[in-house]
């Protein structure tokens, strides 16, 4: 079997970038180690920037996007027992973002895969690119017992932060930059009505919280927790108490609770891999870089990579340039560490660490009343939430 590129990982990052290259008239193939089932049942993040729903309609992708994503034009930041919005709308001149799960753009993604009738090879086992060095790479796995193999001219590494693609790269030829943060998200999913019509970011002595949702009848909320508890520590009501315990009192008594449909515990981490290019293999999205979820900058980030990697493909196959690809490492990770920059800094003024002293919980207040009452701090919270230009 041959194609010009194989894609490694069919989340939302490998299928943009296969309905981008199909456009662009560049033979793809998707290898999977999951069935379709599974990559659907995962849920994630679902705050969307305007450069990713603009990959969606160039890739014919968003017709259900724009029918049921929600549009929001502004934040709140509870904090002292007071909200506060952030107009992002008026902050960065007309731009905001688009509330739509994750699993619904995967889900589209795979819709649109499907009519163009482009292959998909789901529940392989032991996929491994090889050759990527020189100019022959092949990336092979076993299906169904049988050993297979795919020559082709490049491999792009859109597998997660536990795939092969990054942990086939020679541990000399890759650095890595890495923090851990000292906690997690203990994250609800119910099909409740949202308490605000719009995100509100919660930093509170009792810890970070977070209120969003993914319809006007279904919610996502979320609170901070240590990392050596367990969802079966957290019954229904412990959590929506804890939730309400830091909310302001008119967001306490507007809360809606109901029974949990999803319940998870999330890692907080940062972590980027440089470079992000070694021969013919290119990383894309979590293989790359992990941003702590707190900047809402994870499905984004990847999306800017997809964006960078399928013009670099493009002008290599159409104008017959290596430039893009040649730049593809370089031009990727500037935009990724400005969105790794934004995620730290909202993570560190949001949340209760161990080691935080009346100093420190002073300096995160002085920072969210700068914020707040700063055009030129609101306007650096705004311009990053909606989207750095690709």
């Amino acid at each position: 079997m041959r194609t010009q590129v194989v894609i490694i990982g069919s989340g939302p990052s490998g299928l943009l970038l296969g309905q981008l290259l199909h456009k662009h008239g560049i033979d793809n193939i998707i290898v999977e180690r999951k069935d379709r089932d599974y990559i659907l049942g995962r849920i994630r993040a679902g705050v969307l920037e305007q450069g990713l729903v603009a990959q969606m309609d160039e890739v014919g992708a968003a017709a259900r996007l724009h029918k049921e994503g929600l549009i929001h034009g502004g934040i709140e930041l509870l904090f002292g027992d007071v909200r506060h919005r952030i107009d992002l709308n008026a902050a960065t001149g007309g731009k905001n973002v688009t509330v739509y799960g994750q699993t619904e753009v995967t889900y589209d993604l795979m819709e649109a895969r499907l009519a163009a009738g482009l292959v998909t090879v789901y529940d392989a086992d032991q996929v491994t690119p090889l050759d990527f060095a020189g100019d022959k790479p092949r990336v092979t796995y076993v299906k169904d017992g049988a050993t297979h193999a795919i020559d082709c001219d490049f491999i792009a590494g859109c597998d997660g932060f536990h795939g092969i693609s990054r942990r086939s790269v020679s541990a000399g030829g890759i650095q890595e930059f890495e923090r851990v943060y000292p906690f997690g998200w203990l994250g609800v999913l119910s099909d409740t009505p949202p308490v605000s019509p719009e995100l509100i970011y919660v930093r509170n002595e009792r810890g970070f919280a977070l209120c969003s949702m993914r319809s006007h009848t279904r919610s996502r909320y979320y609170v901070q927790c240590r990392l050596d508890e367990h969802v079966d520590d957290w019954s229904d009501d412990k959590f929506w108490d804890e939730l309400r315990r830091r909310l302001d009192e008119e967001a306490a008594d507007k809360l809606v609770t109901g029974p949990s449909i999803e319940k998870s515990i999330a890692p907080l981490r940062s972590f980027v891999a440089e470079p992000i290019r070694f021969g013919r293999l290119f990383l894309a999205g979590d293989a790359a870089h992990i941003v702590p979820p707190t900047g809402a900058k994870g499905l984004n980030l990847a999306a800017s990579d997809v964006h960078y990697l399928s013009q670099a493909l493009r002008e290599f196959y159409v104008e017959k340039s290596p430039a893009g690809i040649d730049h593809y490492s370089t031009k990727a990770l500037a935009r990724i560490w400005k969105a790794e920059r934004f995620s730290w800094w909202m993570t560190s003024m949001l949340h209760r660490f161990s080691d935080t002293d009346p100093f420190t919980a002073r300096i995160q207040l002085a920072e969210l009343n700068y914020v707040v009452e700063s055009k030129a701090a609101t306007a650096s919270l705004s311009e990053n939430y909606v989207g750095l230009p690709y």
